[in-house]
Formats: C-alpha cells, sequence, structure tokens
C-alpha cells in the first residue's frame, strides 16, 4: 500500500478553533426533555467527519451523557462547513465540537 493512499481514508484532524471557523451554517440541538425533567447538564462532545464539500458525512461520540449525545448528533448533522483543505485542495476533516447542556 502507497502512502498516499493511507491518507485519503485518514480524516485531517482539525482544531476546534478551525472547525469552529470554518462553519457555515448550524442548528443548536434541543434540550432533551428527558434530560430536562431528570435535570440533566453537562458537555457533550462529538466529532463531525465532514466531507470535501464541507458537509457532515457522520457525527462520532466522543463524551457526554447518553441521554444529551442524541440531540448534540442529530443538530451537528445539519451543520455546514467552508471545505477544508490541505496543500490547496479540498480534504475530508474530522471537526471537534463541543455542547454544553445547561437547564
Amino acid at each position: 500500500m502507497g502512502g498516499a493512499l493511507w491518507a485519503q481514508d485518514n480524516p485531517k484532524k482539525v482544531s476546534k478553533t478551525e472547525a469552529l471557523g470554518a462553519v457555515q451554517s448550524k442548528v443548536q440541538p434541543e434540550y432533551p426533555s428527558a434530560a430536562r425533567q431528570l435535570k440533566i447538564e453537562g458537555a457533550v462532545e462529538v466529532e463531525a467527519v465532514v466531507s470535501e464539500s464541507g458537509a457532515v458525512e457522520k457525527v462520532n461520540i466522543v463524551s457526554g451523557n447518553p441521554v444529551l449525545t442524541r440531540s448534540a448528533v442529530e443538530a451537528v448533522k445539519h451543520w455546514k462547513f467552508n471545505p477544508f483543505t490541505e496543500a490547496g485542495k479540498p480534504v475530508k476533516a474530522l471537526a471537534p465540537v463541543t455542547f454544553t447542556f445547561k437547564l
């Protein structure tokens, strides 16, 4: 296997600052009613797999209360990013996003 092929499958990891700077449009997560009733608060960390066009292809849950994570994932699926580039070409990227759910 050539090294260049392997690099294509591995999305470029970007920082939270880079990720937030590249957001074109975003949707805030809804506070789940179950979490509201149980007074669950906290941070949810996810990683968005952003395609070469800037669309979110997939969202991975990194950490957070399971009652809150689904809402965060659903919100990030609707985000749109400016394409991330490497050597002047658009590349797939892994963008970290954190939400803080507070009542």
